[in-house]
Parts: structure tokens; C-alpha cells; sequence
């Protein structure tokens, strides 16, 4: 677990390092799960390690969850029948009036989510183990019932709308939290978004953060040659969002935006980001980067020598932060014992 968690330690002078080291954490245990089950969705840990660290560890003011470390089994779904349903979203903490809400809209991601949340102690390691089995909530595509999932997004592009409603309805209450979502640049390819975007600006809801992790790839290919969305800043902004266009992998540019006082608008921060990042392996399969699944031995070979390479440099950089963090704790305790000889 790391240092900090909701970037509430805003005088941490390590905080950057804390969720770098995060995002790499958070990209090796899926880079691990996918060589164990011999194929997963890569690409999108290696796009969106940093918007995950980001968002949990420093963006997001969530408070502590409550749910097991090792989740419930299916309990079916929701309805009258079945008073004992369990919502993903509760692992994200309660549902208070000043805490943020997080929406998790490409439910493809769901492991790159689980591995996040591994990464904040919010769920343990060996709830992993339970991925895409019968009778478990850790669906390969994430429902209302898997962890960190708080609605079922269904056909790509439902969320920002569903967060748009709850984000009318927080201000009618008066909640002072917010509400965030993380979207895929291809839901921007589809009619729903857009009037999702239209209504959120006509109500002036500038309690809604969208993050899009825009790695311009989807199932088919590049973006481009399937359905281009560009000039995706220009059509936002047409709509009455502010936008912001950032490097998804650069913690500073992703922390920014929603550290700014509301305006009356939605913001989006379109997070710009390399689907082969981390693992330069995989620019060999371009251009079709959406699901990796190994196509012979030579291959999975090539692969487990760069995950065990990826291995090795995650301890060192590990105890690389942990002699960081030694060494902060050491500085604060002299200095706070300074203040209390000359207080």
C-alpha cells in the first residue's frame, strides 16, 4: 500500500513518486495476470496506470471503504428478491455528501481497475486469484457488482450519462462532493456521449470531472481508421465543456485540472496516452493493440523475458521509495522535534 492515499498530503514532498511508483505497480500485476491466463486486456494498463494512481491516490476525495478485503461471491442482481445485494462502488467508500463519487465507464478495464485498487489496500492481492471464475464479482467486464464499480455501464458510452443524473441530483441535495468519471476515447464515437456532454453543459454541472483515457486504439485498430473523433478538444468545447488536453502519463498535467475552482462548465481532461507504454514489446503488434493474446511460443517467450526484466526493476524501484520514505519520516520527526525544543 502506498504513502498516500486521496492526495489529501498535500505537503508530502514525495507524493509524485508515489503514485509513479504506483502506476508502474499497477501495470506489472496486470502484466503478470495476463502472462499467467495467457492473454488479457494489456494495452489498456499500459494507457491508463497513471489516470488510475492519479485519480485514487491524489484527485479523488473518497473516504475509507468498508468492504471485505477479499470480495463477496455473486449475490445476484438487484431487486426486491434480493435484499443482500452488494454494490461495486462500495469500495470506493461511503456515499457521503462531501465525498466524491467515482463512475468507471470502459468496463473492459476492469482488471487494470482491480489492480488499482490492490494498489490503495481497498482490495487484496489474492482477490485477484478470483478473476473471471463462476460465482465471483470480479468480472473480465465489470458490472454494478464487481469492486470499484459503482453502475453497470453496459454498451460502451452509458456512464456519462447515468454520472450526469447523479451529479443533478448531488447538487439538488446540495452535496458538496463530486462526481468523476473515467471514460475510453472510443465512447466519444458514439450519439449518447454527446447528449450526455449537452445535457451536463445545459445544466451548468461543473461538479462532473470527466477523464478520458484517450490511447486512440480500439478493438478494430487505431481510432482513426476506424471512426476519427479529432479535433475532440474543439467539438467539447462547441458543447460547452472545458477541456483541458494533457499528457496522460505525466502525474502533474493530470492533477491540475481538478484542482481548479469550478466555472460552470463540465470539465474534461482528455489524458493523451501510449498503449504500448512501459512495455515497448508490444509495438510489435501494431496495429491492432486492443487484446493480447499470444501467437505462438516464440512470442510468449519474448514476453515473459520483458515481464521478468519489468520484475526485477520493480524491486529496485521499490526499495529505491522505501529508502525515500525512511528517510522523510526521519526529516520530519527531527524537525518536529526542533519545533518542540524552541516552542
Amino acid at each position: 500500500m502506498t504513502g498516500i492515499i486521496n492526495g489529501k498530503k498535500k505537503d508530502n514532498p514525495i507524493w509524485k513518486t508515489e503514485i509513479q511508483a504506483a502506476a508502474d505497480s499497477i501495470r506489472l500485476r496486470v502484466f503478470g495476470h495476463v502472462m499467467k491466463n495467457n492473454g488479457g486486456y494489456l494495452s489498456q494498463a499500459c494507457s491508463s496506470a497513471e489516470l488510475f494512481a492519479a485519480l485514487y491516490m491524489r484527485i479523488m476525495h473518497l473516504g475509507p471503504s468498508s468492504t471485505p478485503l477479499i470480495p463477496h461471491p455473486f449475490m445476484g442482481v438487484p431487486g426486491p428478491a434480493n435484499p443482500n445485494f452488494f454494490n461495486g462502488g462500495d469500495y470506493n467508500g461511503p456515499k457521503a455528501p462531501g465525498l466524491d463519487r467515482f463512475i468507471f465507464s470502459p468496463a473492459h478495464y476492469a482488471l487494470v481497475l482491480y489492480a488499482a485498487l490492490i494498489e490503495v489496500g481497498r482490495l487484496a492481492p489474492e482477490g485477484l486469484e478470483m478473476f473471471n471464475k463462476d460465482g465471483t464479482t470480479l468480472e473480465m467486464i465489470g458490472a454494478e457488482h464487481s469492486p470499484g464499480v459503482a453502475t453497470t455501464t453496459g454498451s460502451l458510452a452509458q456512464a456519462l450519462s447515468q454520472a450526469g443524473g447523479i451529479a443533478l441530483g448531488r447538487r439538488l441535495k446540495g452535496e458538496s462532493g463530486r462526481v468523476f468519471v473515467l471514460m475510453s476515447d472510443g465512447e466519444f464515437q458514439e450519439g449518447q456521449t454527446w447528449e450526455a456532454v449537452q445535457a451536463l453543459s445545459y445544466y451548468k454541472l461543473d461538479n462532473v470531472i470527466v477523464y478520458a483515457d484517450v490511447n486512440q486504439q480500439q478493438c478494430d485498430g487505431p481510432m482513426t481508421d476506424v471512426m476519427n473523433i479529432e479535433p475532440l478538444t474543439s467539438r467539447l468545447e462547441s458543447f460547452g465543456a472545458r477541456v483541458f488536453a494533457v499528457d496522460g502519463h505525466d502525474i502533474d498535467a493530470l492533477v491540475e485540472p481538478a484542482e481548479l475552482a469550478p466555472d460552470g462548465r463540465p470539465t474534461f481532461v482528455l489524458a493523451y496516452t501510449d498503449p504500448t507504454r512501459g512495455i515497448p514489446l508490444m509495438n510489435d503488434r501494431r496495429p491492432v493493440l486492443h487484446y493480447l493474446r499470444f501467437k505462438d511460443g516464440a512470442e510468449r517467450t519474448r514476453y515473459d523475458e520483458a515481464y521478468t526484466a519489468m520484475l526485477k526493476q520493480d524491486i529496485k524501484k521499490r526499495q529505491h521509495l522505501r529508502q525515500m520514505r525512511l528517510h522523510l519520516e526521519a526529516f520530519e520527526k527531527l524537525t518536529s522535534n526542533g519545533s518542540e525544543t524552541h516552542g
